[in-house]
């Protein structure tokens, strides 16, 4: 096969980028071909905001080079990935007027959400699900916390609506877990295309020992991702113990200041390589979550390590985490139910171990490079029979 994969990388590399860098590698491993049509958010900074805001609703140029590329190749089907913002809608539209099929990962809530996180003060939201029109997130400003740039993804959202692309010029949808699938479908769009296929880890970090005995949280530093209710959880434990934070946000400086006091650890930003090291000899992964996390890869991380996760009971994490197989659920955002599930679980010794081996088990049956290969052929042959 010949794919052609598209995809809008974001300013700060992120998971998105992640997950389109490792399938073009997949795809690539297995024999087939792939070419890659990339934008790069770093362009935005030399852009006024009225060039920035046209691209976004519709981008010409991406129209023109993307239909000018699938004349040349000739791809047997074309797979997007992030298209927001400089790709727009156009690019959708340059596939199905070239009649390859199309397929979309829907790494987040874009398609219903103007900041694509279901979040809005501090707390989960779905005031837009559902909705022609995402008012209330430009009235609250919850993209960047501007109204005005949340009407510039409030628009692209909408001129991608009334260009029928959510019906007709994507052949397959691929969502990253079943809650992701809930509330894209309670959007409208066509459940039927809508297919679950979970991120996945390669190559395989292999399985630690836990060794270090302490507990580890690997991710951005922001208030959506629970980072203050860890650590308000970790300064309320009677014993103490040892918290390795590590990450890079807006709340690094926050860490930093708690950095050395009931036994926190900062470390920063690390390498791919730092991060399993650091999973292999944890005890346990901490992913407090307070917003919808669709299928975060720190958590399929660990349990290629055979590092059990302790995870807020939320959207995909509830999905992930299995009590008793993977891991342990926990109450979203509420510190002193946080901190006693981790004590509990820190001192179970026997435990911690008897949940590695399952958790390692869960890896390698369902987030492989193989079993994700396997997963996305079949959606592939689905797009291409058109359903």
């Amino acid at each position: 096969m010949i794919i052609l994969a598209v995809h809008n990388r974001y300013r700060y590399r992120g998971g998105e980028d992640r997950v389109f860098d490792a399938e073009c590698a997949l795809l690539e491993a297995r024999g087939h071909r792939v070419i890659r049509y990339v934008e790069d958010n770093a362009r935005i900074a030399g852009m006024s905001k009225l060039r920035l805001a046209c691209l976004a609703v519709w981008n010409r140029r991406a129209y023109r080079e993307l239909r000018a590329l699938i004349g040349r190749e000739r791809p047997t089907l074309v797979h997007f990935h992030n298209t927001f913002p400089l790709l727009s809608a156009a690019v959708l539209r340059a596939a199905r007027d070239a009649g390859v099929p199309a397929v979309q990962t829907l790494h987040n809530y874009r398609m219903v959400c103007p900041n694509g996180l279901l979040w809005r003060g501090g707390k989960p939201c779905r005031q837009c699900v559902g909705r022609g029109f995402p008012w209330s997130g430009v009235r609250y400003g919850c993209y960047r916390r501007s109204r005005a740039a949340t009407l510039l993804a409030a628009l692209s959202l909408v001129a991608r609506r009334a260009l029928g692309a959510w019906h007709d010029e994507v052949e397959a949808y691929i969502v990253p877990s079943c809650f992701s699938r809930s509330v894209l479908a309670e959007a409208g769009l066509p459940e039927r295309k809508i297919f679950v296929k979970p991120n996945f880890v390669d190559p395989d970090p292999g399985m630690g020992n836990g060794s270090g005995g302490y507990a580890v949280y690997l991710g951005r530093l922001s208030e959506e991702k629970g980072v203050e209710v860890l650590l308000e959880a970790w300064r309320r434990m009677r014993a103490p113990r040892r918290l390795i934070v590590a990450g890079d946000g807006p709340l690094a400086e926050r860490v930093r200041a708690s950095s050395g006091q009931w036994g926190i650890e900062a470390r920063g930003p690390v390498s791919r390589d730092e991060a399993f090291s650091l999973l292999r000899g944890a005890a346990v992964l901490v992913a407090p979550s307070l917003c919808y996390e669709s299928c975060p890869m720190a958590v399929l991380e660990a349990f290629a390590a055979g590092t059990p996760v302790v995870a807020s009971d939320l959207g995909g994490l509830a999905e992930l985490v299995r009590p008793g197989e993977t891991g342990w659920p926990a109450p979203a955002g509420d510190a002193a139910a946080l901190g006693g599930v981790l004590e509990a679980v820190l001192s179970d010794p026997s435990g911690l171990v008897a949940l590695r081996g399952t958790a390692r088990r869960a890896y390698l049956e369902r987030y492989t490079a193989e079993a994700n290969y396997r997963q996305l052929m079949a959606i592939y042959e689905r797009a291409m029979s058109g359903g």
